[in-house]
């Protein structure tokens, strides 16, 4: 723009074309375009400006246009708030070219690496202009039209005709302040501050960077807000420094009003970062922290482990808590049962705990422990004969006590024998049910070889067959033990027993039959035991051998001395094999599991309950020592354990 006018040119009156001309006297000529800086290598386009109507119409030489390196990107685009009255009007030489189409500008990344500072164009100086820098290239003659015009050559404008407007603009670089064309926020050093930029604007600026006309100066020109600004403010002016900066990390949205959508915030728009409830990128939101969840949680773990510890004591030791805390169930049943008969057979040598045993296995009382306080609170001893009583379940225990020491209620019409019943026992059974004596039945028993029994037999035990049958009042001592040894080998024969070794099996099934207990499963696995002992030549071990060669036939509890007596033909602690002879009167069950014993390594076992009959099964010494352990701790658990283990 050397040969554009400037604006005080402009604006200055002309004299007439008769009256002499005289050269205006400049004043302070206007240094390099503190813009260049900035704008370097971006192509703005030539101005063309005409001198007033009045003059001649004389070519006005333009500058050479700067080339370009890359396209013109747009960021902020000036809208001109006013329309600019121009004093004279200009008649344009050429049309101007029109400016290239705004580009969109990118989105700013949220970092930028440094570029390299682009290669300023550097404008020429004229020779007599202050700062100019020694050497500067003269710039071109101006036409001898324009030396008319003008008067003289220095009256040439030859710099941009806006220096005046925009010098004592804030942020603009002054040409003393560095080298020209020299931007300072690509040297690579921090940029500078507002007050820093008007500091040194204050002590570089001389006539030149005069104020301008109030008139004439443009609108500030400011960037689009991403969001428009309700109220109507000023900007502040931005600095060349603060342009750059802003095009590669733009500010964050100032929101006049707090609309509640800070980050981070409640709700209300009291955001943790700072500018009205804005939350810069980057950082994480604060997360609102679960206070009743660190409250609640150790309250259900608590409560969880102290709900486990109380189901397991529960299930456990379900007696002794209730004792604990008085929670007692009732223990008896009320009235003198439900009406549904059941047959009860007190056999002989039996006491008081024998008795309330097969009550409550029966179903006559509720617990054992109903009829056995009660025997306890009575001023003497109860006797109970031998014999099968017809009583009825659900029974209290005072009403139990009184149906067995009534004789009307026992039964003469029909005799039944249990499972497991020994000879002596049963002979007084029948004794008491048909009205025969004793006497007769022992007699006839002795004998027993009328009955046809197998050579090797020792006695008539465990020949009789347990059932109930049906009596008619005709029976005598000899018939009734014929009948029912008949019975026994009829269940032989029909288990598929051979004659020569019914001895055998019975023998077998009495010791499977006086071992196990309720559960049938057992059976065939105690069976299994004692094959296995047989097969590898191990002595059986069995107390209740032992405890029927002594005689004590209500308990199967053995002492040292009586194992280790051989004498004892029952003995199969001190002898090899099967005793001499059965040692009571085996079922159809017990039968069946001597012939079909179940498949297992076992070879010791033991019952660790004796009320409800659970047995447990061990291949080794050790293992069946910890089960033994087991049964003393049960027997010395309460009183009514240890009546089991008399």
């Amino acid at each position: 723009m050397a040969n554009e006018p400037s604006w005080d040119e402009l604006f200055t009156p002309q004299p007439k074309a008769s009256e002499p001309t005289q050269p205006a006297p400049v004043e302070s000529p206007v240094e390099a375009d503190p813009f260049a800086a900035l704008f370097a290598g971006f192509d703005t386009g030539p101005t063309a400006v005409q001198p007033p109507a009045a003059a001649p119409d004389l070519p006005v030489q333009q500058a050479p246009p700067v080339q370009q390196p890359y396209p013109i990107q747009e960021e902020f685009p000036v809208q001109q708030a006013f329309p600019v009255q121009q004093a004279f009007p200009v008649q344009s030489a050429a049309p101007a070219q029109p400016p290239p189409p705004a580009q969109p500008a990118p989105p700013a990344p949220s970092f930028v690496p440094a570029q390299p500072a682009p290669q300023v164009v550097q404008q020429p100086f004229p020779p007599d202009w202050p700062g100019a820098p020694a050497g500067s290239a003269p710039p071109a003659a101006p036409t001898p039209a324009a030396a008319a015009q003008y008067g003289s050559p220095a009256q040439v404008p030859t710099t941009d005709p806006f220096a005046d407007i925009f010098a004592s603009q804030p942020g603009s670089v002054p040409a003393d302040s560095g080298p020209a064309g020299t931007a300072q926020t690509f040297d690579g050093s921090a940029p500078l501050t507002r007050r820093e930029l008007r500091e040194r604007e204050a002590q570089s600026a001389p006539g030149a960077f005069a104020e301008p006309t109030p008139a004439l100066q443009p609108p500030v020109v400011q960037p689009q807000a991403a969001y428009p600004s309700p109220v109507a403010a000023s900007a502040p002016p931005v600095a060349q420094s603060d342009i750059f900066r802003a095009a590669q990390a733009p500010e964050p949205p100032n929101f006049p009003f707090d609309f509640g959508v800070s980050a981070g915030g409640n709700g209300s728009g009291s955001g943790d970062a700072s500018g009205g409830g804005y939350f810069p990128p980057g950082k994480p939101r604060k997360r609102r922290r679960l206070l009743w969840l660190k409250i609640t949680l150790p309250v259900v773990l608590v409560l969880a482990v102290l709900g486990g510890g109380a189901a397991y004591a529960w299930l456990n030791y379900e007696d002794q808590v209730r004792e604990l805390m008085g929670w007692q169930l009732p223990n008896d049943f009320d009235g003198s049962g439900n009406g549904v008969e059941v047959i009860v057979t007190i056999q002989s040598g039996e006491i008081g705990s024998d008795v309330a045993s097969t009550l409550h296995n029966k179903g006559v009382t509720m617990t054992f422990d109903a009829f056995y306080d009660l025997l306890l609170e009575q001023p003497a001893n109860v006797n109970f004969l031998p014999g099968n009583y017809a009583l009825q379940m659900e029974m209290s225990a005072q009403s139990a006590l009184d149906a067995l020491l009534d004789p009307a209620n026992k039964v003469t019409s029909k005799l039944l024998l249990t499972e497991g019943t020994t000879l002596p026992s049963a002979l007084e059974i029948m004794a008491q049910t048909t009205g025969i004596a004793l006497e007769e039945f022992q007699s006839a028993a002795a004998d027993y070889a009328q009955f046809g029994l197998p050579a090797q037999a020792p006695s008539l035990e465990g020949y009789l067959f347990p059932a109930t049958y049906e009596l008619d009042g005709t029976e005598t001592a000899t018939g009734l033990l014929q009948l029912l040894v008949d019975t026994m080998f009829e269940h032989l024969d029909a288990a598929g027993v051979p004659i020569e070794q019914r001895h055998e099996i019975l023998t077998k099934a009495s010791i499977i039959q006086r071992e196990a207990g309720s559960n049938q499963d057992d059976f065939y696995k105690i069976a299994r035991v004692f094959e296995n002992r047989i097969e590898q030549e191990i002595n059986l071990q069995s107390d209740a051998t032992v405890a029927y060669g002594t005689g004590n036939l209500q308990t199967v509890w053995t002492t040292d001395a009586e194992r280790a007596d051989a004498s004892n033909l029952y003995n199969t602690y001190a002898n090899p094999g099967l005793p001499i002879g059965p040692i009571g009167l085996p079922g159809d069950l017990a039968i069946d599991a001597a012939l079909n014993p179940a498949d297992g390594p076992w070879l010791f076992f033991v019952p660790i309950n004796l009320a409800t009959g659970e047995t447990v099964f061990s291949e080794t010494a050790d293992e069946h020592e910890a089960n033994v352990q087991i049964l003393r701790d049960w027997c010395d658990a309460s009183p009514e354990n240890a009546s089991y283990c008399e």
